[in-house]
């Protein structure tokens, strides 16, 4: 493995005075070192990765950096510069610029030991011992760590706080163990402020006796926090600019959610802000769309060896999750649409010809364009982040090309699942194909795409496609065929499952089903979103009753979220329940299933309908028989609350109650693992 940095590639005289000039000169000399292949296309990606985020840092730093397929090999060049140059930091220009080239294929070692680079910048003697030196081979090795400036914090596993075994932290004796907290950072390169969070956090749980534990999501891959230490923690920071992956691991935890930057620059504050929504019992409750096992990034970094069900279930949530602001937005601007015009709007005049500014209905039906223009988004986004969560940004394109021709081909919402199934498996294969090193740069942005889409173009067209057209088919007229006893039973199996695990995979199961209808709508698969929001709204508005009626049975945290949960679950956000089963999992889980099931039950029997995929008693003017949808979630709601109540309220008969105030200080939701 060819050095980061050699003396060719330092400069201790840079006399660039702009940042575009600094990254040209310090790219010159790795052109000049043969490690990068194409000046200009190189910068150009320098650029975009600095129109993303300003790399500069507080103390004098300016990280400039980027992925590109113009990297011939991981490279590192440093300038220092004696005016300073404005890279965005907030205490002014930077002296120190570290310019970091990472090819579009880079191996995890080389990004490990960048990691490690960025982890060394927040070490103030390193950065002045840069400051003083005044031979660009000393420099050079000096960043390399090979002189003694690295701390010995730097020698610890990059997911854990240094100097601390991840899994001691959960075992110490709670009698005297430190305030806990566990983090994630990430950026979208992954390469430079997703390990200086990192480090940053850290050196201020040090300082403030704060056991703190950090899981780094950078490009080189991340090691999962151990489940004990995350039950064992009092809060959740999260410093990151792309989404947090598998993020249903910290529900029911105080959380502070921030930017990469506010971990690298104000790590002390974000501490002291989790330590007081701990005291305060705050829980961060994830709306429809947060994943509960993976939520997007979706490399499959965390699966690669777990079981093929679990894999395959993250799979497909990972594409569910990205496709629900689609389906929100797009459904609620059609529901409005209906609302103000009725439904003979969807047949109005393209507002494009015919638009009157003081017409209701020109602009009801402008509602309905733009509603179902998002709508049309709906398989391929579901396909293209089904394939994303399998095999990175190579599958996108195949994947969003499969759910196209799904919608072509009459194939509906099965055909997005199965090209999205489809694009990751064909991009896996490609991948696992041995390529010479000077093709890796091209593969991920042009051979990968190209063979994919066409294999996965002619699969759908030509082999699969039709059959799962049938079968969409044959789904359509058994929904609308639904009647009776029948429709009640479907209703009973989709309130168990939006009640289950309040936000989980089951749940988003249920959702997945009931927003695919909404695509081509029918009355059938309008019964069946009814009776699934339905069933959502069911367990935060049962806890909220029930510690309404008897205060007693629960702490003080859990009458503060009770009074959160009638918000939460008047909105259809299930997840609002999930603090109070994760503090009593045996009583809570079967009380809301029951409730969510007579619910479902219910609404299928009324003969509900709905065509909004959202929005919970907000949008009950668009609801089919509001009256009768209404007192299903009142009924639904009562079971709950009256089972929640009976289970808690026999255990106060064997023991003292432990929720009592005078027999328990406890401020924060203890969470099962």
């Amino acid at each position: 493995m060819s050095e980061l940095i050699t003396a060719d590639l330092v400069d201790l005289d840079l006399s660039a005075t702009t940042k575009d000039a600094a990254a040209r000169s310090l790219a010159e000399r790795m052109v000049a070192a043969h490690r990068v292949t194409d000046l200009d296309g190189f910068l150009a990606d320098v650029a975009a990765r600095e129109a993303q985020m300003p790399t500069g840092l507080d103390g004098g730093i300016g990280i400039p950096h980027c992925r590109s397929e113009h990297v011939s090999a991981p490279t590192l060049a440093f300038g220092r510069s004696a005016a300073g140059i404005d890279f965005g930091a907030a205490d002014g220009p930077a002296d120190l610029i570290f310019l970091i080239a990472a090819p579009a294929g880079a191996d995890d070692d080389h990004l490990t030991i960048l990691s490690g680079l960025a982890r060394r910048l927040m070490d103030p003697e390193f950065t002045a011992a840069l400051r003083a030196g005044t031979e660009p081979a000393a420099a050079a090795a000096l960043i390399r760590g090979e002189e003694p400036a690295e701390p010995a914090a730097e020698q610890e596993p990059e997911h854990a706080e240094p100097g601390r075994d991840a899994g001691a932290a959960a075992a110490e004796p709670a009698a005297d163990a430190p305030f806990r907290v566990v983090a994630v950072t990430s950026c979208p390169t992954g390469i430079a402020h997703t390990y200086m969070a990192a480090e940053s956090l850290a050196a201020a749980g040090r300082d403030q006796g704060v056991e703190i534990t950090v899981e780094t999501q950078g490009s080189a891959g991340f090691t999962k926090l151990d489940p004990a230490v995350i039950a064992a923690a009092d809060a959740v920071i999260w410093a990151h600019d792309v989404e947090v992956r598998e993020k249903g691991r910290f529900r029911g935890k105080p959380l502070v959610d921030v930017g990469v930057k506010a971990g690298i620059n104000r790590p002390a504050e974000l501490i002291a802000e989790a330590r007081r929504k701990a005291e305060r019992g705050e829980v961060a409750a994830m709306a429809e769309g947060d994943g509960g096992t993976d939520s997007g990034d979706g490399d499959g970094l965390g699966t690669d060896r777990a079981h093929f069900g679990v894999r395959l279930r993250t799979y497909l949530m990972s594409g569910v999750s990205y496709m629900v602001p689609f389906v929100a937005a797009g459904g609620l601007l059609i529901a409005l649409s209906f609302a103000i015009g009725g439904y003979e709007i969807a047949d109005a005049k393209s507002v494009a010809d015919h638009f009157v500014w003081g017409e209701a209905d020109s602009w009801a039906a402008l509602l309905n364009l733009i509603g179902s223009a998002a709508f049309g988004f709906l398989v391929p986004v579901l396909a293209g982040y089904i394939a994303y969560g399998m095999a990175d940004r190579p599958a996108l394109v195949p994947g969003f090309v499969g759910g196209a021709i799904a919608l072509t081909v009459n194939a509906g919402f099965l055909g997005g699942l199965v090209a999205g199934l489809l694009a990751g498996a064909v991009v896996m294969a490609i991948q696992r194909v041995p390529v010479h090193a000077t093709l890796r740069g091209i593969m991920p942005v042009l051979v990968i795409p190209l063979i994919a889409s066409a294999v996965v173009g002619f699969l759908m067209f030509i082999v699969v496609g039709k059959p799962i057209a049938s079968l969409q088919n044959a789904l359509t007229d058994w929904l609308n065929g639904l009647s009776g006893s029948n429709a009640v039973i479907l209703g009973v199996v989709l309130g168990l499952m939006m009640c289950f695990d309040m936000g989980g995979p089951l749940n988003k199961v249920a959702y997945a089903f009931a927003v695919g209808g909404l695509a081509d709508p029918t009355p059938g698969s309008l019964k069946v979103m009814a009776a699934v929001m339905a069933a959502g709204m069911v367990p935060p508005l049962a806890m909220a009753l029930a510690t309404t009626v008897r205060k007693k049975l629960f702490t003080k945290t859990e009458r503060e979220n009770g009074r959160a949960a009638w918000v939460l679950g008047a909105s259809f956000i299930t997840e609002g329940a999930i603090p109070f089963a994760a503090a009593d999992p045996l009583r809570v889980i079967p009380s809301v299933m029951a409730g969510g099931a007579v619910t479902g039950a219910l609404s299928m029997a009324f003969g509900a309908t709905l065509r909004a995929p959202h929005g919970g008693v907000f949008v009950v003017p668009l609801i089919g028989e509001p009256f009768l949808y209404l007192l299903a979630v009142a009924a639904g709601t009562l079971v709950a609350a009256a089972l929640v109540v009976l289970l808690k309220g026999a255990r106060r008969t064997t023991s003292a109650p432990a929720g009592d105030p005078a027999a328990s200080g406890e401020t924060r939701v203890a969470v099962t693992a």
